[in-house]
């Protein structure tokens, strides 16, 4: 085995394929690449005849196409118009805007307003102060407390208010200090007196004496003093005085 040498293999030759009866139509397809067109057809990885075909596809592609171009030809009429290419004539400028109330008359608005709410103002407070006392004279007031007086009887009540107002005027008629004083003490603080003088204060003690003994002594049939009448006649004396000190 070792002495003998292999046998060479021994190789078969290639079989020779004869084409098929389709390679016209290779050859065809082969030499339409090399020409301008084919090679336009083929680029894009379809044929152009497909297009040219009566089908579904074809007629979508072709009505697009067709719509496009009309859609086109619209929006170039519209846009450029065949009949006149130039630029239109400009309009006359418009007249000068005239100013606004408010910019004629605004200061004077705002003047009358001001002027309105101060005159409103001044009526508001005007209507609103607090109005002065209107200040009654003493012998008015003696006279009004006096007058209904005169048809009760003369007891010790009667006596005690006549006696009070009588106070009341002869305090503020001659400017005496508003003190709350005894008869005997306002007696006195009259007579010395200036302004109320020795004849009036001596009138107003023995009238005021008289209404104290009346009011304290013990009920017995006495004639009436007719306060009220005597009150009436020592205030019209004192009116007298007052004028006459003026």
């Amino acid at each position: 085995m070792r002495g003998r040498n292999p046998k060479p293999e021994t190789r078969r030759p290639k079989e020779i394929r004869r084409p098929k009866s389709d390679c016209g139509a290779r050859l065809s397809s082969a030499a339409a690449v090399g020409t301008l067109a084919g090679r336009a057809s083929n680029l894009f990885g379809f044929r152009i005849s497909a297009f040219l075909r009566v089908s579904g596809f074809g007629l979508r592609i072709l009505a697009a196409a067709l719509s496009l171009l009309f859609a086109q030809s619209l929006f170039a009429a519209d846009t450029n118009p065949a009949t006149n290419s130039e630029i239109p004539a400009l309009r006359p400028p418009h007249a000068e805007l005239a100013p606004t109330y408010w910019e004629q008359h605004g200061v004077a608005v705002v003047v009358c307003v001001v002027l309105f709410l101060a005159l409103v103002g001044v009526a508001i407070w005007y209507l609103t102060r607090p109005k002065p006392p209107v200040v009654i004279p003493p012998e008015v007031l003696a006279r009004k407390a006096l007058e209904p007086l005169g048809q009760r009887a003369e007891d010790g009540a009667l006596l005690s208010q006549v006696s009070h107002i009588l106070h009341q005027y002869v305090t503020a008629a001659f400017n005496l200090p508003p003190e709350e004083l005894t008869t005997a003490e306002f007696c006195r603080a009259i007579a010395g007196h200036e302004q109320v003088g020795a004849d009036l204060s001596a009138a107003l003690s023995e009238f005021l004496q008289k209404c104290d003994q009346r009011k304290f002594s013990p009920p017995a049939p006495a004639p009436p003093l007719s306060v009220v009448d005597q009150a009436l006649k020592l205030i019209d004396q004192a009116q007298v005085r007052r004028l006459a000190r003026r």
